[in-house]
């Protein structure tokens, strides 16, 4: 495939993930008119209309979203090649890509990055925060924190231990409704808990938390929301108590419930040789170590 030709996709790409061409141009650094000629070339050389004129920009067509994971796959292989051969050798210069969870990633990697970073100014972080799980293995990102062991063929993985998680509340909530003296009692004030996500509710209800007909008072399948909810005093609700501890939240009947959470790190084999990611793998598990020991 000739440069040039990349050039086009990338542009097909950038339309996608905009809407537009003028979104488009400023994602790449290109001219408006350069990118619509890219995209016009592109699809004259393949014989077909990739994307839909409207009033509120461009719709790709179904010819567009049948080549969707193929130029989604090569913009990944891609970006892998540029972040493996930037400075390859050196630890301290280039781009490292991590993804986790939402929760992990906004509630518990960026205090623990600082350290690091500060040693570090011109390392640069790319921060995939999502639920669903990026390929390490085909190298969509460098290192991943996850709550469930990686499976994925030729990847290291290396558990850092675990959060504990038990129930709390805001003082707010306590005042207004008081402390449970039993699991059963609890069962009976607002619970916060998941909406449709059948595994998170399986693992409350082996935990003896609730039944599996039960009814959350605020029901949300985001974590970050059900923080937020715990926060703001509407119900009774699971948090690691390393997080718990930095809101202001109490833990209620610790004695009766909770249960671990393992935290992993892992990476590509293949990466073991690339310094920069080397690195900060070692770094972050050590400082997850740490976070999780308290």
């Amino acid at each position: 495939m000739s440069s040039l030709e990349w050039e086009r996709q990338r542009v097909f790409l950038a339309v996608l993930r905009s809407g537009s061409l003028s979104g488009a141009a400023r994602m790449l650094g290109i001219a408006q008119a350069t990118a619509r000629r890219r995209l016009e070339n592109l699809e004259s050389g393949l014989g077909v209309n990739l994307f839909t004129r409207t009033s509120t920009g461009l719709v790709p067509t179904a010819s567009a979203r049948g080549l969707i994971h193929h130029v989604e796959s090569m913009a990944i292989a891609a970006e892998a090649f540029s972040r493996m051969a930037s400075d390859a050798a050196q630890a301290s210069r280039g781009t490292v890509r991590l993804t986790s969870s939402d929760f992990l990633g906004v509630e518990v990697l960026p205090g623990l990055m600082r350290e690091f970073h500060y040693k570090h100014p011109d390392l640069k972080f790319e921060m995939s925060i999502s639920d669903s799980l990026e390929d390490i293995s085909r190298q969509e990102s460098d290192i991943a924190v996850r709550l469930l062991r990686p499976s994925e063929a030729g990847v290291v993985a290396r558990r850092t231990g675990a959060l504990r998680v038990g129930i709390y509340a805001s003082v707010e909530c306590l005042e207004r409704y008081g402390e449970p003296a039993s699991i059963e009692a609890l069962r009976s004030v607002p619970l916060i808990g998941p909406d449709r996500r059948s595994a998170d509710r399986r693992r409350l209800v082996d935990a003896g938390l609730c039944e599996a007909d039960h009814s959350f008072t605020v029901a949300t399948d985001n974590h970050l929301a059900q923080l937020a909810a715990l926060k703001a005093g509407l119900g009774f609700g699971l948090c690691p108590t390393t997080v718990a501890a930095t809101h202001g939240l109490i833990q209620v009947l610790p004695g009766s419930f909770g249960f671990d959470v393992d935290v992993w790190i892992a990476m590509h084999n293949d990466l073991r040789k690339v310094g920069r990611i080397a690195r900060t793998f070692e770094a972050l598990g050590e400082a997850l170590t740490r976070y999780l020991d308290h």
